[in-house]
């Protein structure tokens, strides 16, 4: 199963790269810890928020965000909040290339270091953390609500269905779909 899902990745970012080829921030593949260019550095970043997010979400209905289904539990590791930021990497993605495709986040937002890492500068995270706020306002179509739903509200959503789902409530869990 891993297998498949390094190979579904590795297709997916191929065609983030593609979307992004021709900005002043190209992008040739995932890299994390540390990122080595500009969009993954913008990506680890938006990905630790979104994180943050599920957790919270997740304990306001009351489940352990460190008792993971997908991923295996481990001290300190919030491995439900990864599960169910799973779901919504697409729209972070779609989040990050915005950014780039619309010049928001520029090259001297970023700081390479010595042995490759490249991050945000305090004024690229000030940049990003603004948008990250403004895109939480955006309205979205949830497919099992049947009507739009703020991006901030989303988590939520998804963690209240969850938490549904595993005390009984539901039969099945439906995951957030991209519209």
């Amino acid at each position: 199963m891993r297998g498949i899902e390094g190979d579904a990745a590795r297709i997916y970012f191929k065609a983030v790269g593609h979307a992004l080829a021709e900005t002043r921030l190209p992008f040739t593949g995932r890299s994390r810890r540390p990122p080595r260019d500009p969009v993954n550095a913008m990506l680890g970043f938006a990905y630790g928020l979104l994180v943050t997010e599920c957790v919270g979400a997740i304990e306001s209905v009351g489940l352990d965000y460190q008792m993971g289904i997908f991923h295996r539990p481990r001290s300190g590791r919030p491995s439900l909040a990864l599960d169910l930021t799973e779901e919504l990497r697409a729209l972070t993605d779609r989040f990050v290339v915005s950014l780039v495709r619309r010049r928001q986040i520029k090259p001297d937002d970023f700081l390479s270091m010595p042995g490759g890492g490249v991050y945000l500068n305090d004024d690229g995270r000030t940049k990003l953390i603004r948008a990250w706020e403004r895109h939480k306002e955006t309205e979205i179509h949830h497919e099992v609500t049947g009507k739009k739903v703020g991006r901030w509200a989303i988590p939520s959503v998804q963690a209240t269905l969850l938490a549904r789902h595993l005390r009984g409530d539901l039969p099945a869990y439906a995951p957030f779909v991209l519209p």
